[in-house]
């Protein structure tokens, strides 16, 4: 019988939520602790576990707490080198948990606490650009980082004061996701960032994010930083302070979570109303219903412009405010033109009213799906029209910058996504 202890991290300080015990993955359930439950300020770890006194399911437990893992080759990677079953969620859960999306940690009882930073040179940089996914999950590793999807990717600190970057060890809260260049996606790098921009410009929020470039801009000397939405420097904190400030942990949990659904279906199947139960989610649950839910149908309707057939429940999430109890939707990532991308496929992550692929989308699609989700066609169809409008001089705009930074091929880029993306259907 395993047992690991759940902490999430409140304002700040790390407090202890609950447990999770079983045999092994099978058998395990989370249960939240009764001192937890008596707390005047007690909040849901997720909305898919409610604040109750018996134990959840294997099934539930394992749909939140798998999803805070990583996945495809980086997890694989990651299973080989600590010489896991692949089937042994908690155990690697356990191995990455000091440092999760989100607030939450995992630990076991009378662990030995243990928070650095390790500083990075520009060839350890430059080696994590160039040997993509197999080097993130190294860093994972080492560092015991968990974060969700399937791209090589890690968390990372940046400190002004040195514009250096570093490596968290043990519990240390890192302050940017960094992504490689996918090999067999070209400019995958300057693709998410165009279309990141070209987002932001249309009203959509998004995190900061920037290029690290450590040679001459090809794929393999190029990463993309991300700043945490979830993570906030305390008050007061001085950014070109000389020593390292941790900065604290807010809570977030992605759709496929709060759905209560596996990592397995975050895309949609057949009979499936995942657009539907996205925003029936928001109805319920966002401190701000009405702006969430629009925000949520602009980036499906900019996802869609741009060719995004990726866009699964995984990639939108819930974020919590520090107290725990405000949830509102979380700023938009992992946006990318897929279409631009031959060998990937048209079929839609979410169906769109009547429409399953990228090249069946049509303005009826979004008229069906807007009174599908219960939004007022005519509010959202002026949305739609706007972002329509605003979708191809944001995405040039961008693309020129990125071209003055040095990324010859960003306005190349900008063509294609216009040329294959669901732009040119509407």
């Amino acid at each position: 019988m395993s047992a690991y202890e759940v902490g999430i991290e409140y304002r700040g300080s790390m407090i202890r939520v609950g447990r999770i015990i079983g045999n092994d993955s099978t058998d395990a359930r989370f249960s939240y602790a009764e001192s937890y439950l008596e707390r005047p300020d007690a909040s849901p770890v997720s909305v898919s576990l409610p604040l109750m006194r018996e134990a959840f399911s294997p099934s539930a437990t394992r749909c939140f707490f798998e999803g805070l893992l990583p996945e495809g080759f980086t997890r694989r990677s990651v299973e080989q080198w600590m010489h896991l079953n692949d089937l042994d969620y908690l155990s690697l859960l356990y191995n990455l948990g000091k440092e999760c999306l989100g607030a939450i940690r995992i630990r076991k009882e009378g662990d030995e606490e243990i928070s650095s930073y390790e500083k990075l040179d520009m060839a350890q940089v430059k080696a994590l650009a160039a040997e993509g996914a197999t080097k993130s999950a190294e860093f994972v590793t080492k560092s015991h980082l968990s974060l969700t999807g399937a791209s090589g990717k890690v968390g990372l600190y940046y400190r002004d004061a040195d514009e250096a970057w570093y490596l968290p060890k043990g519990s240390a809260p890192s302050t940017h996701i960094v992504k490689q260049s996918h090999v067999r996606l070209h400019g995958i790098v300057t693709n998410e960032q165009l279309c990141l921009k070209a987002a932001g410009k249309c009203g959509i929020p998004v995190p900061d994010s920037f290029i690290i470039d450590t040679g001459k801009g090809r794929d393999s000397e190029i990463l993309l930083a991300t700043k945490r939405y979830d993570r906030i420097m305390p008050s007061g904190a001085d950014s070109a302070a000389e020593h390292i400030t941790p900065p604290h942990r807010l809570h977030q949990e992605d759709f496929a979570q709060a759905l209560g659904k596996p990592p397995s279906e975050k895309y949609e199947t057949e009979g499936g109303h995942y657009l539907k139960e996205m925003f029936d989610l928001l109805l319920t649950h966002s401190a701000d219903p009405i702006r969430d839910r629009l925000s949520l149908w602009d980036r499906v309707v900019f996802s869609c412009l741009a060719g995004n057939s990726d866009a699964h429940i995984k990639n939108y999430s819930l974020l919590y405010s520090d107290d725990l109890k405000r949830v509102r939707l979380a700023p938009a990532y992992d946006i990318l033109s897929t279409s631009i991308y031959k060998s990937s496929t048209r079929e839609l992550s979410i169906r769109v009213g009547d429409a399953d692929t990228l090249d069946g989308l049509t303005e009826a699609s979004f008229r069906l799906a807007a009174r599908e989700v219960g939004l007022g066609e005519r509010l959202a169809m002026r949305r739609f029209d706007d972002m329509r409008r605003r979708f191809v001089p944001a995405l040039m705009e961008e693309s020129r910058a990125l071209v003055e930074k040095g990324f010859e091929g960003a306005e190349k880029m900008a063509e294609e996504i216009l040329a294959t993306g669901g732009m040119k259907h509407l």
